[in-house]
């Protein structure tokens, strides 16, 4: 009897051996690698608006890095046309990359960023670069980060062009400003400049605007040509006249989650990194390629444009520059962004 029992012992191993020799027996399967999904917003619902370009590059880049283990959702104004809609929901984590101007970061406490805002602090685009690839750009980043308590961390600087004012006449003085209800910002530094040449800030989200200068509830507004003559604001009652006041080279903040990239890994991180590296060159060439096509585009709609001497207009900006800096201590910031003119 307990030889049967060894002899069964014994072709129940033999068996195991020959089965593990041959690949036979299972191994055990690592499981696969999580992929990690990313919602990426702007405000912007034209799809050819640099600002989709921008996010798409950042999609293409961070997808093909990561063999498909990220993917991108982008989003052109589907998740809000206000931006602050779009700072919240980043700060919830209910959104993991958006686009957003410095006038509305402000309204999170990091008055630092108000500086990008500024009227005629830039006046040209190698000024703009100089400032924001540079040194400056990088205390301003990282301020942001300290003072929203990593919520708010930069991967990028983007631009929305220059800025000009378009409305229901042309400007050919300062004095045609005086009591114009026009759509700016209506708090910080761009409402105060806007105020000391007349006008009336007036607040109108950007999806509502067309309507709001067809209706004639206001007089006028400011944007660069590639996004006001997108949405068409030119072939309104109130939108037919632009003049070239250059009032700002403007930057725009592509953001992240602060936490939420920290709680990534180092390779996902750099990924995403480079994807916004990525997204910041092919959002910059869009739009300056952009800005003549779509005045060009204006004008053969039948919108009348005009130039304007700026001087009397930079000479306004320049204490409100001086107060705003002086008011957050940035005054060190604000001489070296003049020193790099």
């Amino acid at each position: 009897m307990k030889k049967k029992v060894w002899l069964s012992l014994i072709a129940v191993l033999v068996v195991s051996l020959i089965l593990a020799g041959c690949g036979g027996a299972k191994k055990e399967e690592k499981p696969a690698a999580a992929t990690l999904k990313l919602i990426a917003a702007h405000n912007q619902t034209s799809p050819d608006n640099p600002y989709q370009v921008g996010l798409l590059k950042f999609k293409e880049v961070a997808e093909k890095k990561s063999n498909g283990k990220i993917t991108v959702e982008v989003h052109a104004g589907t998740l809000g046309t206000n931006e602050n809609e779009l700072v919240e929901k980043l700060k919830l984590k209910a959104v993991d990359v958006v686009v957003v101007s410095p006038g509305f970061m402000t309204q999170t406490g990091v008055k630092e960023v108000d500086l990008l805002a500024l009227p005629y602090l830039f006046d040209s685009y190698d000024h703009w670069k100089k400032v924001v690839d540079g040194d400056v750009g990088k205390k301003l980043a990282d301020m942001i980060n300290q003072k929203s308590k990593n919520d708010f961390k930069i991967v990028g600087y983007w631009s929305a062009g220059v800025r000009h004012y378009y409305g229901k006449k042309p400007i050919n003085s300062m004095a045609d400003l005086k009591d114009m209800k026009i759509r700016t910002q209506t708090s910080g530094v761009v409402a105060e400049y806007w105020k000391s040449l007349g006008a009336i800030p007036t607040s109108v989200a950007w999806g509502e605007l067309y309507q709001a200068l067809q209706q004639k509830t206001v007089d006028a507004a400011e944007n660069a040509y590639p996004y006001f003559v997108q949405q068409n604001h030119h072939k309104t009652e109130n939108g037919k006249y632009t003049t070239e006041i250059g009032v700002d080279y403007t930057t725009r903040l592509l953001l992240v989650n602060g936490k939420k990239f920290d709680s990534l890994t180092k390779e996902q991180q750099q990924i995403i990194l480079e994807a916004a590296k990525a997204s910041v060159d092919a959002e910059r060439a869009s739009l300056i390629a952009q800005e003549k096509q779509y005045k060009d585009i204006a004008i053969k709609d039948g919108a009348v444009v005009n130039t304007i001497d700026r001087k009397p207009f930079i000479e306004k900006a320049i204490p409100v520059q001086d107060k705003l800096a002086k008011s957050i201590g940035a005054e060190d910031i604000l001489k070296k962004i003049r020193s790099l003119k």
